[in-house]
């Protein structure tokens, strides 16, 4: 446990946590399962910032208090699932007292198994709090079942296919968090419709006020921070709804602006690239001809 002045306390192993959190040492070195209501944390310990050295997910509900996770809290009433990767800067709040279950998973633990990459595929582990995954009753007593079996696999005597069997859990855990968060996406449509206009309108302002002269090109991270979301869940938001993820949308109204200075300006090619926050007039040629078929110079000959 590495702790300097107000920097994120960081913790390196599943027994160093286990220690701050008050509750028996794990039962495996690489993975464990906490019950949240046995622990009695460490107050100097973790009422701060901190990081972990390995993943966390978890099923949690409170009556009482938030969970921290980059510079947002998350109201855990209503219960739902978080999942963080390792070294995600995390926080706690010293009134909250939450139920529920956390899932503790070293990277040693999946090495040498296809889940050590295809883990990294799942974005939700790049979600922040405030897009959690809320569960149905149907769901959460699903979801609670795998825990508890991996529970029970690490309660019996270790062998040789006992990390087999949790590897196996862990990855239908995984699949059926993916499926319910497409759910979530779904029965979430008129609010994500309202944040797929907000967004429009954010890259009309941009472009319309000439931002990209002073900031150049729009970005996804830009996007998501004005509208409260992880980029990540900004792009499968609009995967889901739109079919094109966050930088396409930006690409599609970057040609649209870049199709209106050519048809309506005595721009040149390279004062156009300009205007749209490029920096290589380059750059703005290969994007053009790859997004419509024909070069910008062909584009605007083809109106004259």
């Amino acid at each position: 446990m590495e702790k300097k002045d107000n920097s994120p306390l960081k913790i390196s192993s599943i027994s160093e946590l286990h220690q701050i959190l008050n509750v028996p040492k794990p039962l495996h070195p690489l993975i464990s399962l906490v019950d949240n209501t046995v622990m009695s944390v460490d107050k100097d310990s973790l009422y701060r910032s901190f990081t972990l050295g390995f993943y966390k997910i978890s099923y949690k509900f409170s009556d009482k208090g938030k969970m921290g996770y980059g510079q947002g809290y998350y109201d855990f009433n209503e219960g739902g699932m978080m999942f963080t990767a390792p070294n995600q800067v995390l926080a706690t709040d010293e009134n909250a007292k939450y139920y529920g279950y956390t899932l503790f998973i070293h990277p040693d633990f999946l090495r040498n198994y296809p889940l050590a990459k295809s883990i990294k595929k799942y974005g939700f582990f790049s979600y922040d709090t405030n897009e959690a995954l809320h569960l149905s009753e149907k769901e959460k007593t699903l979801i609670v079942g795998i825990l508890n079996n991996i529970n029970d696999e690490l309660n019996t005597s270790i062998d040789e296919i006992s990390q087999d069997v949790i590897i196996s859990y862990l990855e239908v855990l995984l699949n059926y968090s993916n499926r319910f968060y497409k759910r979530q996406f779904i029965t979430r449509k008129v609010v994500n419709h309202d944040l797929l206009s907000r967004m429009e309108d954010l890259l009309e302002d941009y472009f319309d006020s000439q931002k990209t002269l002073t900031q150049g090109l729009p970005t996804v991270d830009f996007l998501a921070s004005e509208l409260n979301l992880s980029s990540h869940y900004l792009s499968d938001m609009l995967r889901n709804l739109t079919g094109r993820n966050a930088q396409q949308h930006i690409h599609e109204k970057l040609i649209e602006k870049a199709k209106d200075y050519l048809t309506t300006t005595s721009f040149s090619i390279s004062e156009v690239a300009y205007q749209l926050g490029f920096e290589h007039s380059q750059s703005f040629n290969k994007l053009f001809k790859k997004k419509t078929d024909m070069t910008p110079l062909s584009y605007k000959q083809s109106f004259n």
